[in-house]
């Protein structure tokens, strides 16, 4: 299947996707900023869309940056152990007023606010999406 892809205004990838009513180059032509392309869809890194937007067209190829899917990933980690660290507040808070041993909530709390981190130590996209919290 064709599909068309052009830069877009956040120095991204936006594609259109023709519905078939009339042809791909009709649809460039007349919706589609100058410098879109038609590309064979099996030719995008659709393994990586959850990368989406840290998708760059490079000399007519979609790319994958890997400094935006690197940030990308830690606001996905962020976002996961917010609750997490929440759970943990509320665990430390009642620890303390019943006088209980702490340091296993601590150390939890440390631990989740390190997650981010470990974008930083991998070298491939897939390692990145494997971080979990």
């Amino acid at each position: 299947m064709q599909v068309i892809i052009f830069e877009n205004d956040k120095g991204g990838v936006s594609t259109c996707i023709p519905t078939g009513e009339i042809s791909i180059e009709a649809v460039l032509a007349k919706d589609c900023p100058l410098g879109a392309i038609i590309v064979d869809s099996s030719t995008l890194p659709n393994q990586h869309y959850n990368f989406y937007d840290a998708w760059e067209l490079v000399d007519g190829k979609v790319e994958v940056n890997f400094v935006k899917s690197k940030e990308i990933t830690k606001n996905r980690l962020r976002e996961e152990r917010a609750p997490l660290l929440l759970k943990q507040d509320i665990a430390f808070q009642r620890a303390l007023e019943l006088g209980a041993d702490t340091t296993s909530i601590v150390d939890e709390k440390q631990r989740l606010r390190d997650i981010t981190k470990l974008a930083d130590a991998v070298t491939t996209l897939d390692e990145l999406k494997a971080i979990t919290v």
